[in-house]
Order: C-alpha cells, then structure tokens, then sequence
C-alpha cells in the first residue's frame, strides 16, 4: 500500500485528488492538507511515502514546506503541483528536495504515472530542469566521501544512472532484474541521503569530476 499525502488550499482539486488516490488499488491518502504549517504537523504523523505538494500555498510556500519536510519526514518522496512550468520556481523546489512535479492540469493517468515514477526510482521532470538541478549540485563543494559507503555494484549502478539510463536500461546491460535495479537505487538513495536519480546522480559527478558528461538523469 503506498501512502499517499496531499497539501492543497484549493478545496475542490484537494477532494478531487484525495478521491483519486483513494479509488486506485493499493494507494491510500493518510492526510491532506490546506497549508504548510498543519502539514508539517500532520505529514511526520502519518509518515506518507509520497506527498503531493502545491507550489503555491498560503503563508508558507510548498517549496519551504518541502526544505522542512526533509528532516521531519526524510522519506516521503515529494511531488510539487503546479498550475503552469514555471521553471525557475520548479527548480528551486527540485533543489528544496523535491522529486519531480506535475502540472495541476494534467490528467489521472499522468498523477498516478508521477506517483509510480518516483515509488520505482524515477524523477518526473523536463530534462532542461534535471540539467539544471544537476549543475546546481556541481557547483557546491564536493566531498570525496560521498560515495565512499556505497558498494561496487551500487557504484556501478550510480554510474549508469549519472549517464541517463533508466532502471530497465541497466537491468538489461548489467543482466539483473527491474527489481534488483529499484532495490538497489533505493540503498543508494538512503546511503547518500537523496531522495531521488537527479540528485544521486549529482553526486556522483561530483565525487567523480572526470566522469563523461551525463545525458540528463531519465526517469525509470
């Protein structure tokens, strides 16, 4: 069952969204919400793994909600909503911890792709925002033991999702299952205190400068 959170002022779509999730076979909405602040009450409570966060929020905005939600709910995979690609605000909430976005107008079957996306290890966005998560992250300081806890086979798998590949992509050039890929990322991706492929992604570059220069990193 994967559980499901939702922060929206707007009544009607948070009722729309709460029904949507609740009408799908193994999604459950544990809480929604109408601001930050009671959802950075409510969502540590009820430890959701995915939170489907509006941009634009009364008082405090999704995006400093998202900031806060990573140390009081480090788990939760963040998705933002939107009404319009505004990208310098999407970025600034991909670099808040976000996993990717969704655009409000889109339609069920693409909220719900979102939502397996980044449940298998994936990253719902253009490549023009990944590349510009990924600089970002280049540009801090890096550190050489960032990558240093992780298995040789957990590096080998980080290297190819630094080249863009998507989990089936390396499942089929490393000969191991969709599954063994996913369960994989998800060591990494705690090992590294990352929430999503962007960001492990980031990282490796950084702890690897002569690495090849990436594709953007591909949802799964």
């Amino acid at each position: 069952m994967t559980k499901i959170a939702i922060v929206e002022d707007n009544a009607t779509f948070r009722q729309y969204l709460a029904q949507l999730i609740n009408r799908t076979p193994e999604h459950r909405c544990v809480c929604a919400c109408a601001t930050a602040e009671t959802a950075l009450t409510e969502i540590p409570r009820h430890q959701p793994d995915v939170v489907l966060m509006d941009i634009h929020l009364p008082g405090e905005s999704g995006i400093a909600c998202t900031a806060r939600l990573r140390e009081k709910a480090p788990k939760a995979q963040v998705i933002m909503l939107t009404v319009y690609k505004d990208i310098k605000m999407i970025f600034q909430a991909l670099k808040a911890g976000a996993c990717g976005y969704v655009l409000k107008r889109s339609d069920e079957k693409e909220v719900l792709h979102a939502i397996a996306e980044v449940r298998a290890g994936g990253a719902p966005m253009t490549s023009e925002i990944a590349r510009m998560v990924v600089r970002s992250f280049l540009e801090s300081p890096a550190s050489a033991s960032e990558t240093d806890q992780l298995s040789a086979r957990e590096m080998e798998i980080l290297a190819q999702v630094a080249e863009g590949l998507s989990n089936k992509e390396i499942g089929a050039r490393l000969h191991i299952s969709f599954a063994t890929v996913r369960t994989h990322l998800m060591h990494i991706y705690e090992k590294l205190h990352v929430r999503c492929r962007t960001e492990a992604a980031a990282k490796y570059l950084r702890s690897n400068p002569a690495s090849v220069s990436p594709r953007p990193a591909q949802p799964a």
